[in-house]
Formats: C-alpha cells, structure tokens, sequence
C-alpha cells in the first residue's frame, strides 16, 4: 500500500497562506498605486502651470497665500479630481486583481482595512479644513502628508508590508514639509506622486509578477 508523504514545510507554508488570506486584505493591486501617482503627478503639474501664480511664495513663507485668490475654486477642483479618480483606480486595480487570482473583493479583511485607513484620513480631513479656515495654510502640505502617512501605518497591517513603509516616509515627508514650508508643494508631488510611483511598482513586482 502507498503512503503519502507530505514535507512539513510544504503544510506550514500552507497553513500560513491560509491564516494570511483571511487575516489581510490581498487584493490590493501595486498597479493602483502607480495610477494614484500618476494622477497625483497630474493634478501637481496642472496646478504648477496652468493655474495661474500657483507656484509662487511669499516672501514671507506663505506658500499658499495664492489659496485665497480667484484661482482657488480651480484648484479645490483640481485637487478634488486627483482623489476621485485615485480612488476609482484604487478600486477598478484591486478589483481586477480580486477576480483574476480568484480572491473575495469585499471581506472582512477589505472592511479593517477601510476602516483603519479612512479613522486618520477623516480626521486629518477636517484637521486640513480648519487650517484652510484659520488662513494657515502654510501648513497643509504638511498636515496632508503626515495624516495620509498614519492611516497607511494604521491600515497597513491588515494588507501588504510595502503600505507600512509608505506611510512612514510619507510622515518623513510632511514633517519636512512644515520644516520647509516654501517647498510644500513639492514634498506634496514627491509623497503623493513619486513614492506611490515607486513603492506601487514593488508592490506588482513582488506580488503580482
């Protein structure tokens, strides 16, 4: 009579797939973070060319004192369109990749994580909108970066390693950018354009290639 022999690492291997699957959200495509960049990317070069003395400071070190001018509708606009569609990049790729490797989009992984991102976010929201408010708005690039940065730490255990590192360099980022504020809106293109870029073409190398 046979007998199947089964190499223990093989069944402890399998067994942390399983546990790993049901304990983190895996369907989050490296491809929706390089879309979120690139839109990111976009929405920094419009509002660096085409609205009109967005680039400039004051001497002073208020960066966006432009905020206040008749270009500020276009840029609310500009930048509301960078996070509608980064958003709907984020859940067209992840749902591509949900279906394709035959994972559940929408589980109890998906919802934490929702959750433990959106807890920062919407508090780093309102934060950004009463220093809009208050007229400091010297500071938003700053307080954009680093609220953006905790909820990817917060989240980031619920789904791949690489949003963890993100979110830290994106506090790096914003930290620097209340260090600098004539550069805001640099560090803004950088953490917000550059790092998805980089860290969402490791996320699809490591994971999806």
């Amino acid at each position: 009579m046979k007998t199947n022999k089964t190499n223990p690492k093989d069944d402890l291997q399998a067994i942390r797939d399983i546990m790993e699957r049901s304990t983190r959200f895996l369907s989050l495509s490296g491809l929706s973070g390089i879309f979120a960049g690139v839109c990111a990317l976009t929405g920094a070069a419009v509002a660096w060319w085409f609205i009109p003395d967005a680039h400039h400071a004051q001497p002073d070190g208020d960066t966006f004192g432009w905020l206040f001018s008749g270009n500020r509708l276009y840029l609310v606009l500009d930048a509301a369109l960078v996070l509608i569609f980064a958003a709907i990049g984020a859940a067209y790729f992840s749902y591509r990749k949900a279906r394709k490797t035959g994972q559940q989009f929408w589980n109890l992984s998906a919802k934490r994580l929702l959750i433990h991102l959106l807890i920062p976010l919407v508090s780093g929201g309102f934060f950004t909108l009463i220093l809009v408010f208050q007229h400091n708005l010297e500071l938003v690039a700053s307080v954009m970066l680093i609220f953006y940065g905790l909820s990817l730490v917060n989240a980031g255990k619920f789904t791949f390693g690489e949003i963890h590192y993100l979110g830290l360099t994106e506090i790096v980022l914003g930290i620097l950018a209340g260090l600098y504020l004539q550069y805001g809106l640099l560090f803004w293109t950088i953490g917000f354009g550059v790092m998805h870029i980089v860290y969402g073409t490791v996320m699809y190398y490591r994971h999806e290639r």
